[in-house]
């Protein structure tokens, strides 16, 4: 290994360097790459990807022949723009940015249960109208919600919306009848039965093979007329078609968006006019600092990778998202 190895850091066409990398100035040659030339120039050589635009389909068009890569780091919690074959069936280690934006997504999913049990939206509407509304509003202690997905941000949702006062339950892979965060977690199988019994469902899991359009029209008839469906996980998990159709019929209440099939969302898109729809712009977990967060979770790591340790946020590629504590 040489005393300097290439990180090859991979951003949006509009973005320069993540802030926070400093440090590394005299550990790391660094390289900065965000389009194809960039990518052919300084990827055959990299020791080190580190990959900050989560959205990016380069890798899969660029990929070089040969390569020395020996450690793949995603600042994001989903790795599904990684799974390319090449990396998937490589022994190429991935980690992920796992505990960054836990508790920050879950403070922003309580912030969206009480949106819609307070109608904090509407108010916002009717002051925008200088017009006096009164009505009355719901409790959220007592209500039912489902977590679908149970990793660590799955865990912070349902950790603080029990404290809120709801009844959380969670759907994973495994059933478990006894846990510290959720009254029980189904299997996922069990999902089309559970949707009926909760006025809200969570949309937690990473984006992977089994969960690509896991909420569709069958997912919408299930779940009650009153519920809302919150997707703070993948855009690609709900199929917006069926959901727009769900939200006209009155099959279910509302729903709170931060992510989409196409982001940005188009302008003209239906979603945006809906009254019983709350949309943000893929933010749940961005909270102040959090890019310097990110780059000093990468630092750590890269210190461990230097030291010859173990480390930290290993990606199950088959399963396509870190399992470990």
């Amino acid at each position: 290994m040489r005393k300097n190895p290439v990180v090859a850091v991979l951003v949006a066409a509009d973005e320069g360097w993540p802030p926070g990398l400093d440090p590394l100035s005299g550990e790391a040659d660094m390289r900065l790459m965000n389009d194809r030339d960039s990518l052919a120039a300084h990827l055959p050589e990299a020791d080190i990807l580190l990959v900050t635009d989560f959205r990016s389909d380069l890798l899969a068009d660029c990929w070089p022949a040969t390569h020395r890569i020996q450690w793949i780091h995603a600042t994001s919690a989903g790795v599904d723009a990684l799974m390319i074959d090449p990396i998937r069936n490589s022994d190429i280690p991935v980690t992920n940015a796992r505990g960054i934006f836990d508790r920050p997504i879950a403070e922003f999913v309580l912030g969206l249960v009480l949106c819609f049990a307070k109608d904090f939206h509407g108010s916002v509407r009717y002051q925008d109208n200088h017009e006096w509304r009164h009505r009355d509003t719901e409790r959220i202690e007592g209500k039912r919600a489902l977590v679908v997905g149970t990793g660590s941000i799955g865990r912070q949702i349902g950790r603080l919306l029990g404290a809120a006062g709801l009844e959380v339950t969670g759907v994973a892979r495994r059933e478990r009848t006894e846990d510290p965060d959720f009254d029980r977690i189904h299997p996922a199988e069990q999902l089309l039965d559970l949707l009926p019994d909760f006025h809200f469902v969570i949309v937690a899991t990473p984006l992977t093979d089994a969960t690509r359009g896991l909420f569709g029209a069958e997912a919408f008839r299930a779940m009650s007329r009153d519920a809302r469906l919150i997707n703070i996980g993948r855009g690609p998990i709900v199929q917006t078609d069926a959901l727009v159709t769900a939200l006209k019929n009155e099959e279910i209440a509302g729903a709170g968006l931060d992510v989409f099939e196409q982001e940005p969302l188009p302008a003209n898109h239906p979603l945006w006019s809906m009254r019983n729809v709350l949309i943000s712009a893929h933010m749940a977990g961005d909270v102040t600092g959090w890019r310097e967060a990110l780059s000093g979770q990468f630092i750590e790591n890269f210190r461990r990778w230097r030291n010859n340790e173990a480390l930290h946020n290993l990606v199950d590629k088959q399963r396509g998202y870190a399992a470990g504590g």
